[in-house]
């Protein structure tokens, strides 16, 4: 396998962050802070001398990902199965007003990943339709290219659904693995004689 090491990045702080709003597909601003993270990382993703970047299109991907592929001197592919969870009629409202309108849905929503919120996806949906975007780079480089290294720009609840997926847990293992910070990362690698992922870093950023 020539695609080795996956390294999944989260975008950088939003409005909605610090609001304490859920985002979903809306598509956030990355503050000033958010700004400060994202070219704050991107130089030390360069120096894990990726091949390829690949971010979400919505916004606060987009701009995340602009700065780490400009300090690693490559080109963004956009890809909209990298968008985070669509929280259907959630979006934009905070754990709180949610709690309100749907007693007790939070805490089903976070144990349970077959469970979506209404109108939006499940956990299992969203790691469905972003599996795909890992699989599509396997069956491009093959076997016979250099040891390949791809950043996924996302967000947290892709990120650690498709962590889940990529290292084949069980559903009922999901709400183990919590969420990354912004601007952190999960990096995942596998030998070149075996295709099974492994866990090499989780919630890796500046100062760990």
């Amino acid at each position: 396998m020539s695609l080795r090491r996956l390294v999944l990045l989260r975008h950088g702080q939003t409005d909605f962050n610090v609001g304490g709003r859920m985002q979903g597909h809306l598509d956030s601003m990355l503050t000033e802070t958010g700004v400060e993270q994202a070219t704050a990382v991107a130089p030390e993703i360069a120096r894990l001398m990726p091949d390829r970047v690949i971010s979400s299109d919505l916004r606060r991907a987009v701009d995340t990902a602009d700065q780490v592929a400009a300090a690693c001197g490559l080109p963004v592919k956009y890809d909209a199965r990298l968008r985070e969870t669509h929280l259907g009629d959630w979006q934009g409202r905070t754990v709180a007003e949610i709690e309100d309108d749907w007693p007790g849905a939070i805490a089903t929503w976070r144990s349970d990943p077959s469970w979506a919120p209404p109108g939006g996806e499940s956990r299992i949906e969203v790691v469905r339709r972003s599996l795909p975007v890992v699989e599509e780079l396997d069956d491009e480089y093959g076997s016979t290219d250099p040891d390949i290294t791809v950043v996924l720009v996302a967000h947290g609840g892709l990120i650690a659904g498709l962590v889940c997926g990529l290292l084949a847990l069980p559903a009922s293992a999901w709400p183990a693995i919590g969420g990354v910070g912004n601007c952190r990362w999960a990096a995942l690698a596998r030998r070149s004689d075996h295709p099974r992922w492994r866990l090499a870093g989780y919630n890796v950023g500046l100062g760990t």
